[in-house]
């Protein structure tokens, strides 16, 4: 009976100092996991500032909304990135009585695409400002060529660009000038909606590039024009999970 005892006690006193063993290890690999936790919280905090502040800079090249009012007082701008940055953008200038306004969507999401954004949107300040040129058509010309320069000077073959949709308001003929890469231009005319079809190659690198086209059109008091990315047509949603797609949108 003394030898159950003591051998019971010795038993106990061992399985103690195993579970005690266990608890200091389960509390090592906890404390590791809150440090890493921690690490990765920090690492997380700093790519979102960098991110957040990338924000900014991107948001720099957008043109100020007065701006765009001043010259368009009937306009609206749905301007909704996915991420925090984005490729989409929209760009505008004025030149003599000649109004500028484009939709554009830079290759890539988040931030590979905003840097993309600020490099075609950039090309596009450059047609206009430096080279003088103001026909819709010419000017996607020249900023696919400065585009390209700009990625050519990587060891990479970069084939980045964006697509767009560029329109100019010349007010004092009543006339718009537009050229499109990929995106077309709907406009609301008579209660009739029409398009005008977009060339087939982006503002970038093409296999069979061409000269973009040059729509000329008058228009009247109360027409509408839309410029717009694929963005909306390509939203997921709805009970089966599909494409919003054009269609949908040109019945509303």
């Amino acid at each position: 009976m003394v030898f159950f005892i003591v051998r019971s006690n010795y038993l106990r006193k061992q399985a103690n100092k195993t579970l005690q063993s266990q608890k200091q290890i389960i509390e090592k690999q906890k404390e590791e996991a809150e440090l890493q936790k921690h690490v990765i919280e920090e690492k997380q905090k700093e790519i979102i500032d960098s991110i957040s502040y990338a924000k900014r800079l991107q948001e720099a090249i957008l043109p100020p909304t007065e701006f765009i009012n001043e010259n368009t007082p009937d306009n609206f701008v749905i301007y909704l990135p996915k991420d925090i940055v984005a490729g989409d953008f929209y760009w505008a200038e004025k030149v003599n009585n000649q109004f500028f306004i484009a939709a554009a969507d830079s290759t890539g999401h988040g931030v590979p695409g905003a840097m993309v954004s600020v490099v075609c949107s950039n090309a596009l300040n450059r047609t206009v400002k430096e080279f003088n040129i103001t026909d819709t058509g010419k000017i996607l010309d020249k900023t696919r060529e400065l585009v390209l320069e700009t990625f050519s000077k990587s060891n990479s073959d970069v084939k980045d660009g964006m697509d767009i949709s560029l329109l100019c308001i010349d007010k004092a003929n009543k006339t718009i000038y537009w050229s499109g890469a990929n995106n077309p231009l709907w406009y609301l005319s008579n209660d009739t909606l029409h398009e005008i079809k977009a060339d087939k190659q982006p503002v970038g690198k093409s296999d069979h590039a061409k000269s973009f086209i040059s729509h000329q059109l008058n228009y009247k008091e109360g027409d509408i024009f839309y410029l717009f990315t694929d963005g909306l047509a390509d939203q997921f949603g709805g009970p089966k999970g599909k494409k919003f797609k054009y269609n949908r949108w040109r019945n509303y």
